[in-house]
């Protein structure tokens, strides 16, 4: 593999594990459980 080709998948690597690693993160910050009055049922 050429040169530009391994840092492009670097960068595609880093972009996607950045993004799983911050959805994580917010999901852990914002573990709240929402009340059951908060809770809609479309059915």
């Amino acid at each position: 593999m050429s040169t530009t080709a391994i840092v492009m998948m670097v960068v595609a690597m880093l972009v996607i594990w950045g993004g799983l690693a911050l959805a994580v993160l917010n999901l852990s910050r914002s573990s709240s459980t929402p009340r059951p009055d908060e809770v809609h049922r479309d059915l």
